[in-house]
């Protein structure tokens, strides 16, 4: 029997494969070097699911996501909350003594600013957390460290010198697990997170009364971004994750007067609470 596989963005040893790992570790995780690339992977039937980074507890949301997400055609199947844990560590013989830059990805730099500025160090961007540990292992250059997890230090043969750099202790990132031919959870199994993006139409206060819905008929937002199309700085689109499941009576009632006053409403995926989520509400 062929094992089913999970994509992500990155190489091994990153973040996103220890997700991959916790959730599904039946599948045979597959390292993809860009998000595109994990993307293509899903829509050409490659890949039986991605695991994808949306956005963190400190450095916020990973903006590309929102502009591949919508148009991809890949659903929505199920969440995962990830804690961080940030470590610093550099090749054989080299120590804090040694070290002037420290790689990682945008992200992670974000989330160990203290730290790096404590250290004096001067951060370069990566490709992502676990490249950057594999071109500090193939360098062999004691003045060059990188930001990376503990399977990353194993994977290449690093020294940690720094533990649990991250700047917060609830530095968590947030994955959307994406199939191409994913179904909708059934309604009434559990807490239930419903994703779409709208445009809303061309009049005024059209944001506010398209929201009414949502607040007259007690639903709860858990998040509500907006971004640019096509690079105009009119053309708006909004994503959204709301509680509860589209054939809910409320929430439906939400979405009908959403549409109303909106040029396009697509549901992105219907999936599963994770229990991270329901924690926090506790």
């Amino acid at each position: 029997m062929t094992r089913r596989t999970i994509v992500f963005q990155g190489e091994p040893g990153a973040n996103s494969h220890i997700a991959c790992r916790d959730v599904y570790p039946d599948h045979e995780a597959v390292p993809c070097a860009t998000f595109e690339d994990a993307f293509a992977a899903l829509q050409n039937g490659e890949a039986d699911l991605g695991m994808i980074p949306i956005e963190n507890s400190v450095a916020g949301r990973v903006a590309d996501i929102h502009h591949l997400m919508p148009t991809s055609g890949l659903t929505i199947v199920g969440e995962f909350f990830l804690p961080l844990s940030h470590q610093l560590m550099v090749t054989k013989g080299a120590s804090l003594a040694t070290v002037k830059t420290v790689e990682s990805h945008v992200m992670a730099l974000g989330q160990c600013r203290n730290i790096i500025r404590k250290l004096g160090l001067k951060a370069v961007v990566g490709a992502d957390t676990a490249g950057s540990a594999r071109l500090v292992a193939e360098a062999r250059d004691e003045a060059r460290a990188a930001i990376a997890s503990r399977l990353a230090a194993e994977i290449y043969g690093l020294d940690i010198i720094a533990e649990n750099i991250e700047d917060e202790a609830h530095n968590t990132t947030r994955f959307v697990i994406l199939a191409k031919d994913g179904e909708w959870a059934p309604a009434n199994n559990g807490p239930t997170v419903t994703t779409f993006v709208f445009r809303v139409r061309n009049v005024p206060a059209a944001l506010y009364k398209a929201m009414g819905g949502f607040a007259t008929n007690g639903v709860n937002m858990t998040k509500l971004e907006s971004y640019q199309l096509d690079g105009e700085f009119f053309a708006t689109q909004f994503y959204a994750d709301v509680d509860g499941h589209p054939d809910d009576p409320a929430l439906k009632l939400a979405l009908e007067e959403l549409s109303f006053f909106s040029k396009e409403v697509r549901i992105l995926g219907v999936y599963p609470a994770h229990p991270y989520r329901i924690a926090l509400r506790a």
